[in-house]
């Protein structure tokens, strides 16, 4: 029976690889199910057996990159300095992943005014790990005395970050899409550390 589920479990995982390195490139909108059975020589009804649709496969690999993207964000934000270097590492892996991974998020230009619950949900899950992280570095240089006391350091980060998820370019302010452009990524990013330094000096003691 075990060795039943392990190799299930193997086969879901190619599944999910295939599957991603399809969405990163072509984008969701431009990917199918039959290619995706093609790239693993599989038959699509098998594929159909592990996830139903399309949508189901994609929430599925959605969590796998996120999982990915925390990982890596709890491991730089573990080797900053201070809150400065914490904000920035966080800054730079989720510029990073958007970079990296932007045809893969077509998927939320199609449907953001539309997003699935169990996509929210994974949004969420990243939130939180991200204002745990922040508000422990936060914690810990308030008893360094580096930063100044604060009441609610889950809030204060989580503010941080709303302000920081507002940052837009300016051919941007006029359209409904929050979703930038490829091109506005670098320009978003550097304006992100702009308004970090100016929050993190303004706690500074």
């Amino acid at each position: 029976m075990g060795s039943v589920l392990d190799q299930q479990d193997i086969k879901r995982e190619r599944i999910l690889e295939a599957s991603y390195q399809r969405f990163v490139h072509y984008g969701y909108s431009k990917t199918t199910m039959n290619e995706i059975a093609g790239d693993l020589a599989m038959s699509k009804a098998l594929l159909y057996y592990y996830f139903p649709d399309k949508s189901e496969l994609y929430v599925a690999v959605m969590r796998k990159v996120s999982t990915d993207f925390t990982n890596l964000l709890i491991e730089r934000v573990a080797n900053s300095t201070d809150l400065l270097s914490a904000f920035k590492a966080q800054i730079d892996t989720h510029h990073e992943f958007m970079v990296t991974n932007y045809n893969f998020f077509d998927f939320f230009r199609l449907n953001e005014q539309n997003l699935p619950a169990t996509i929210w949900e994974i949004i969420g899950g990243i939130h939180q790990t991200e204002i745990a992280q922040l508000s422990a570095v936060l914690l810990s240089d308030v008893e360094k005395g580096l930063i100044k006391p604060v009441n609610d350091a889950p809030a204060m980060v989580d503010l941080i970050l709303d302000a920081l998820h507002g940052v837009r370019v300016r051919s941007m302010s006029h359209k409904k899409t929050g979703f930038p452009l490829k091109e506005h990524l670098e320009e978003i990013y550097h304006k992100r550390l702009l308004l970090t330094d100016i929050f993190v000096k303004g706690l500074t003691v």
